[in-house]
């Protein structure tokens, strides 16, 4: 599963690599490129393995099988481990890890090992430019916010120039607003950088703002590796489909090789959906793909409401008893137990064979 244009140059390659402990596997048979300056992103649950492949082409743990190459050179087989020091890969902590006794500037040269007391103050200076914290040279990490650690963290592993950055759920200790304004800002700082990124995370918001890629993990193995826009609209298992993004799944039969009749009616996909008459399928139905309509003949009833400010989110039960979904205007403040219209917006269907 290519994560990227192989068009590009590729900057980390992993071939059916296999990595576990006492023999037992954890993360089994992946695969994934990643361009140069291409961010990219392994999303899934706790305990996928996605921290365990991070560790392998960290050069933190051997692999049982496969390789990993970087800009072509071998990094990692059955036979072999560049040590984690000669890999040129930095690396971001999920807890900082920055230094209390050392002052900013000391944090961010601290793996500067070769350069000139004048390299290093340049750098440090054009870093500290970079993340936005100009003038901080003399400070001390307990003295900065937590946004401020994080941007200072940020620069600290940027600073010897590596070719490869690995972040292992970075932004998890930072409340949600400031997440929401820091992930953008460190994007734009790694793209100015050049340098090629892979970030682990559970939060599929995290992974949608910050990669140009997502690989979805789930039980050691790579489910899909797409743009966030196709993992949404177009996931390709069902676990993909369950795990990115909000909805349920509305059981259908197919009609023929176009159309599936649901307890909202005749569906039809403008392309074949290669499943055989009469067959039963799920549809994954997004809660934007439901749409609150008055003059609907359809109606179902409120069962759950969430207010999020510009609007609800209602989940609702179908007379067939098949929840949804549904956005609805916040000026829509309807009551739990009350009977809405509902019409579905749905330009193309994602299904799936029916779960026993």
């Amino acid at each position: 599963m290519p994560m990227g244009n192989v068009a590009n140059l590729v900057q980390l390659s992993i071939d059916d690599i296999t990595v576990g402990y006492d023999g037992l596997p954890v993360v089994q048979d992946i695969s994934l490129t990643l361009g140069n300056g291409q961010i990219g992103c392994l999303l899934g649950p706790s305990g996928c393995g996605k921290s365990t492949l991070l560790r392998a082409i960290a050069g933190f743990e051997p692999v049982i099988m496969g390789d990993i190459t970087m800009e072509g050179k071998l990094l990692s087989s059955v036979t072999m481990t560049v040590p984690p020091e000669q890999r040129q890969i930095g690396m971001v902590f999920q807890d900082l890890a920055l230094f209390p006794h050392l002052s900013i500037a000391e944090n961010i040269s601290f793996g500067l090992r070769g350069w000139s007391t004048a390299e290093k103050a340049v750098r440090v200076k054009e870093l500290l430019a970079l993340v936005g914290l100009p003038s901080m040279e003399n400070r001390y990490p307990h003295l900065l916010s937590g946004g401020q650690q994080q941007r200072i963290a940020l620069a600290r592993a940027m600073a010897p120039k590596p070719k490869l950055l690995l972040l292992d759920e970075p932004f998890s200790g930072l409340d949600a607003s400031l997440r929401e304004v820091l992930i953008p800002e460190v994007r734009d700082m790694l793209l100015q950088e050049n340098v090629s990124v892979l970030l682990v995370t559970h939060d599929q918001m995290e992974a949608f703002a910050m990669a140009d890629k997502v690989a979805v993990m789930q039980a050691g193995k790579i489910h899909q590796c797409d743009s966030a826009f196709n993992i949404y609209h177009e996931p390709k298992t069902r676990f993909v489909a369950d795990f990115v993004g909000q909805g349920e799944f509305l059981r259908a039969t197919i009609v023929d090789e176009f159309s599936v009749d649901s307890a909202l009616g005749l569906l039809r996909s403008p392309h074949a959906h290669g499943f055989v008459k009469n067959q039963s399928v799920d549809i994954l139905v997004r809660p934007d793909d439901v749409l609150h309509d008055d003059d609907s003949d359809v109606t179902a009833e409120i069962v759950t409401k969430q207010f999020r400010g510009s609007h609800f989110l209602y989940q609702v039960v179908l007379p067939s008893r098949q929840k949804l979904y549904c956005f609805a205007s916040s000026h829509h403040n309807h009551a739990l137990g009350e009977a809405i219209g509902i019409k579905l917006d749905l330009d193309h269907l994602v299904m799936f064979a029916e779960s026993s």
